[in-house]
C-alpha cells in the first residue's frame, strides 16, 4: 500500500505567496488538516515514512502519525554521506543510532529527502501571487504554475521536478513496497503531482488539471504491476 499526502496549509499558502523551497511552517489550519488526514489513515498499516526536507511536509507527517493506531514512534534516519564524524552531517548519521540490541518493534523509520521537495519557484519565491499576475498577466503566471515543461524564471518546471522525484521513488520507495511494506509519503503539490502522473499514466495535458488538496490522503494498492487508487480505505 502507498499513502500520499500533501502537507497542510502553510503560512505562505495562507498569505498567497509563492513558496517553493522556502522553508515555511504550517498554519493552525494546516495543523488541523494534518491531524484530520492522520485520523483518516489511522487504521491503515504503515511500515515506512518518506518526507521532503521541508518543515511543512515533516510537520504534516509527524502530526498525521500522532493519530495512528499503531502507537509506533517515528524516528528519522539520516544518510551517511561519507563525511567525517566531525561534520554535522556525519554526526547526525553516526550519533542518531540506537544500540543494536534495542527493541525496534515499535519504531517507524522516517526518511527525509530533498528529492521530494516542492518545485523550486526561482525568482517567484516570496512574491505575492496576485501581484505577480498583475505584473506579468494571468496567462504567463498560469503557464509558469501549471504547464508541464515551462519553468518560472530560474526555477523548475513539473518536468524538471519529475526528474528528481521519480528516480527517488524508484530507488527508495518502490523497493519497500515490492518487499510488502506499506509506505506513507508526505510531500508537496508538485512533487506528488509528478508521482501521481507516473502511477496513473497521465498525459502531459491530463496532469495540468490534476489537483492535490492539502492534508487529504490518497491511497494506492499495487496489483500485478498496476496501481489502483482506492476510493474507500
Amino acid at each position: 500500500m502507498l499513502i500520499l499526502m500533501r502537507h497542510g496549509q502553510s503560512m505562505w499558502n495562507a498569505a498567497n505567496l509563492f513558496t517553493g523551497w522556502v522553508d515555511v511552517p504550517l498554519t493552525q489550519k494546516g495543523i488541523e488538516e494534518a491531524l484530520d488526514g492522520g485520523r483518516r489513515i489511522a487504521h491503515l498499516p504503515i511500515d515506512e515514512v518518506h518526507t521532503s526536507a521541508l518543515i511543512r511536509a515533516q510537520m504534516t507527517a509527524m502530526l498525521a502519525l500522532s493519530q495512528h493506531q499503531s502507537g509506533k514512534t517515528p524516528i528519522f534516519h539520516y544518510e551517511n554521506s561519507g563525511d567525517s564524524s566531525n561534520s554535522n552531517e556525519g554526526k547526525m548519521a553516526a550519533w542518531a543510532q540506537m544500540n543494536e540490541q534495542a527493541d525496534t518493534s515499535q519504531i517507524l523509520p522516517v526518511y527525509a529527502s530533498w528529492n521530494l521537495n516542492e518545485r523550486m519557484y526561482g525568482d517567484l519565491q516570496g512574491l505575492n501571487k496576485q501581484e505577480t499576475r498583475d505584473k506579468f498577466g494571468d496567462e504567463q503566471v498560469k503557464t509558469w504554475r501549471r504547464s508541464y515543461d515551462v519553468p518560472p524564471p530560474n526555477g523548475e518546471s513539473l518536468e524538471l521536478t519529475a526528474q528528481r522525484t521519480l528516480p527517488y521513488f524508484s530507488s527508495s520507495i518502490l523497493p519497500s513496497i515490492d518487499a510488502g511494506k506499506n509506505v506513507f509519503v508526505a510531500a508537496h503539490g508538485n512533487s506528488l503531482r509528478s508521482i501521481i502522473m507516473d502511477l496513473e499514466g497521465l498525459s502531459r495535458r491530463e496532469v495540468l488539471s490534476l489537483e492535490v488538496p492539502t492534508g487529504v490522503p490518497i491511497v494506492y494498492q499495487r496489483q500485478e504491476g498496476n496501481w489502483a487508487r482506492l476510493s474507500e480505505f
